[in-house]
Parts: structure tokens; C-alpha cells; sequence
């Protein structure tokens, strides 16, 4: 089938939006990015990114010199002039855990105005995370506003995205597969064919589907990969309890095993970002409107919640009271390669930290700008490493940035009074840090 797409509308550019904008635009397509944050739109129009990505600063001046990307705050004119609509807006958590789907309602409103003034076929596609039978919603909505009929004078389907921040770019470019749930099998095989354009000369595997099945396939892969990191982070917590035990060497064991790989496997401080919590939240919500308990995912974010409290025990145990230390933070990000500091459990440590007296001096390649958000004058922020851990009594390591992984003990004794560093992220190998105290999560004391 001949590809029909030549101009796209993304509506919503959060990091999923943006992405996708940017990422279609180089690969040709004429795209709107549409968002209803005229700051938002403001930055993007002078080539400006409003969050860090590796390669999306480069791709995003690329594709606005060449007229291929064009932000804006008005819908009309892109939804009339493209032929698609990426719906990439957020999904946040109620208060109770559920779903809010007041964007999502919001945007199909606006679409079905739109499309009911259009003369030709128009494809939705959802990318937005949501619930088990939301897309039979929108539906309604679309056809209700547009006064046309779903199948016959427009498409939808579900599209969702398995993007890792900090690798975004990458993963858009080369996904591992692609998940399509249409409303027919017409729609499926139109979405298929884009993808093949898309992906001309690297088709990744492509999963037709019904729309509940990709809507559910979502939320199954993200709690999936979190329940994989509370397990492991679960046995790290075992190992420090017996001598002579390491849960880096257990996860590169358990890596070999073709039926378990190795991903996922890193024991450290828990996982953050926006989507683990919300999505286990809203699963569990959803759960339970169909009387159904899932334990196993219950415990998954309840271990998740209380890991960050490990690597302050450590710090307790070597320290004894926190009060008046001066204890230093390298990595604030939720992982590396972002800026991104929702959910981040560094948060939570600093916090206790500074409530207990602690005089906290934090570093980050790229988030001290957030982090500044939210500490705000309660804690010392540093432009280097070095600056970061002088003459401190101790120094955490709460984000595996790459320039952080390649430090070795000398570092430490170069700034440090006496140097006593615990590795949340496991980052170092024990042997070649015993000239320094180190203790790290997952790791047994040694047998003397």
C-alpha cells in the first residue's frame, strides 16, 4: 500500500510529543506540533528545546530551518491540512491513583471540531498512555463533535510508545517493535504502511492488534520492567545482609540466562521518571473497578518506595548522626542522560538528609536547573564534581552520568577529607576502591 501521509499533526509536546515531532520531521514529513503552553511554543519557534535529550537540540534546528517542524498553538489549520494526528498529550494520576483523562477528552473534542470541516480521510492515532476501553470514548467524542462516522469518514487507532528517556531520540529512530491496535483491520494495515515508509530500510516487528489489547500492551511493558528493578533491587537488599555477597555479580549471572537477560538488572536506589509509578497506579485503579487484587505489582512499587531509604542507612551506619556532615550528592536526575527530576528518589534523599541537619552540596550535568525547582536555597549547588565533594565527609552517588562512572579512587582522595563514598548505583568496582572507605548498595561486608 502507497503511503497517503505527507503532513502530520502531533498534538501535545511533553517529551512523547516533541520526540515524535521532531524524529518524523527528519525523516521528511511536514509536521505541526501543536501545544497550548505559549511558552512552550515561543522556545521551539527560536530552535530552543524545553527538556534535554541527547541529539534533540540538533534534530530540532534541523528540522525548523527546514520548515519540516512547525510549533504552534492553534489546531485548525494543521488537523484541516494533515492527513494524521499523533494525540501525545499527558495522562496524569487522580489523587486516588486513577487515570485522568481530562486531556485526553479535551484534545478528542477538539479533533472531532476540526475533522468535521475536513473533506478528506483523517487517521488518529493515540500515543498517550490510557486505560482498557478509553479509545470506544474517544470514539464517541470524535463522532459526536464531528457529526461523521469512525470507520468510514475517519480512522483511530491506538499507537503506543516505548521510549526510554535519555535514549528517546535513538528509540524512536529504531524501535524494537511497534504495537498497532486499530478500530478495523483497514485502519491497522494504513498505520502499517506509514511505519513502513517511516522505517523503510529497518521494518522493526509490527504487532496488529485490537485497541484494548494496545492499550493494555502498554501498561503491561512499562510494569513489567519496573517490577524486574524492584526484584532486583529487592535480592541487593538481601546481599548486604550476608558477607562476602555482591548483587552486581548475581545480575551478571542471571543476565547469562537467555530466559531472563540482562536488562533491567542494575540494583540501585529504585526506580523514578513519570511513567513507572503513575502507570502502576493506574493500573491497580483500574483493577479494581473489575474487582481484581495484583499483588505481585503491589509489592513491585511497594519495594520501590522504600529503596531510597537503604543507601541512608548505609550512610547511617558509616556517619552515625547526618548532623552538621557535609555530605555531598553527584546525580540528581532519575537516570543519566536527562534532566528530567520527576518521581527521582534523589528527591526523597535529600529531603530526609537535610531534615536531619545535614548540610547537602549537590552536582548534576544536566539537572541543577530543576533540581533548583524544588530545593530551592535548602541545600549548596556546585558547578563541578570536584567543587561538589570538596572536604566533604561523604559523597553519594545517586545517578550513573558517565563522568561520574569514569572517576576513580584518586578523585575522591584528591577533594575529600577522608574519603567515604556510597555508590547507589553500583558505578565502581569495589576492588579497585578499596584504597577508600566504600560501601555500595547490594554489596556484603567484607570477611576479615
Amino acid at each position: 500500500m502507497k503511503n497517503k501521509f505527507y503532513s502530520i499533526s502531533v498534538l501535545g509536546l511533553g517529551h512523547v510529543g516533541l520526540i515524535t515531532a521532531v524524529t518524523l520531521a527528519h525523516k521528511g514529513f511536514r509536521v505541526y506540533g501543536i501545544d497550548t503552553n505559549e511558552n512552550i511554543i515561543n522556545q521551539l519557534q527560536q530552535s530552543k528545546t524545553v527538556i534535554y535529550e541527547p541529539n534533540l537540540q540538533k534534530l530540532l534546528i534541523e528540522s525548523i530551518k527546514n520548515n519540516l517542524f512547525i510549533p504552534t498553538s492553534t489546531f485548525k489549520k494543521p488537523i484541516i491540512e494533515s492527513e494524521l494526528s499523533f494525540i501525545t498529550v499527558g495522562t496524569p494520576n487522580n489523587v486516588d491513583g486513577s487515570i485522568n483523562l481530562n486531556n485526553i477528552f479535551s484534545v478528542s473534542e477538539t479533533l472531532g471540531k476540526h475533522i468535521k470541516n475536513k473533506t478528506t480521510p483523517h487517521l488518529v492515532v493515540i500515543k498517550s498512555t490510557i486505560i482498557p476501553g478509553t479509545t470506544q470514548n474517544i470514539v464517541k467524542i470524535i463522532e459526536k463533535h464531528s457529526n461523521k462516522k469512525c470507520g468510514v469518514d475517519w480512522n483511530i487507532c491506538v499507537n503506543p510508545e516505548f521510549l526510554r528517556e535519555g535514549s528517546a531520540i535513538y528509540d524512536n529512530l529504531n524501535p524494537d517493535k511497534i504495537v498497532i491496535g486499530g478500530y478495523n483491520k483497514y485502519t491497522n494495515t494504513l498505520l502499517e504502511s506509514f511505519y513502513n515508509d517511516v522505517h523503510s530500510d529497518n521494518v522493526p516487528p509490527i504487532i496488529k492488534t485490537s485497541p484494548s489489547n494496545a492499550e493494555l500492551i502498554k501498561y503491561i511493558n512499562n510494569v513489567f520492567l519496573a517490577s524486574k528493578i524492584s526484584f532486583i533491587n529487592n535480592i541487593s537488599n538481601l546481599c548486604q545482609k550476608i558477607p562476602d555477597t555482591d548483587i552486581n555479580i548475581i545480575s551478571e549471572a542471571l543476565g547469562h540466562d537467555k530466559r531472563i537477560s540482562s536488562s533491567f538488572l542494575n540494583a540501585g536506589i529504585g526506580w523514578g521518571g513519570s511513567c513507572f509509578k503513575k502507570d502502576i497506579n493506574a493500573l491497580l485503579s483500574f483493577a479494581k473497578t473489575l474487582n481484581l487484587e495484583l499483588p505481585l505489582i503491589e509489592a513491585s512499587l511497594k519495594i520501590n518506595q522504600n529503596q531510597p531509604l537503604e543507601i541512608l542507612k548505609l550512610a547511617y551506619e558509616s556517619l552515625g548522626s547526618l548532623k552538621g556532615k557535609k555530605i555531598s550528592v553527584l546525580g540528581l536526575a532519575f537516570k543519566p542522560n536527562t534532566d528530567d527530576m520527576r518521581e527521582a528518589n534523589s528527591i526523597s534523599i535529600i529531603n530526609k538528609m537535610v531534615a536531619e541537619g545535614a548540610i547537602v552540596t549537590v552536582h548534576d550535568p544536566k539537572a541543577i536547573k530543576n533540581a533548583k525547582k524544588i530545593f530551592k536555597d535548602k541545600i549548596l549547588y556546585a558547578e563541578t564534581p570536584g567543587t561538589c565533594i570538596k572536604n566533604a565527609d561523604c559523597c553519594l552517588i545517586l545517578t550513573e552520568w558517565q563522568e561520574y562512572i569514569n572517576f576513580k579512587p584518586e578523585f575522591f582522595l584528591e577533594y575529600m577529607k577522608n574519603p567515604l563514598v556510597i555508590d547507589g548505583r553500583r558505578i565502581y568496582d569495589p576492588e579497585k576502591f578499596c584504597s577508600i572507605k566504600y560501601v555500595a548498595i547490594g554489596l556484603g561486608k567484607k570477611i576479615k
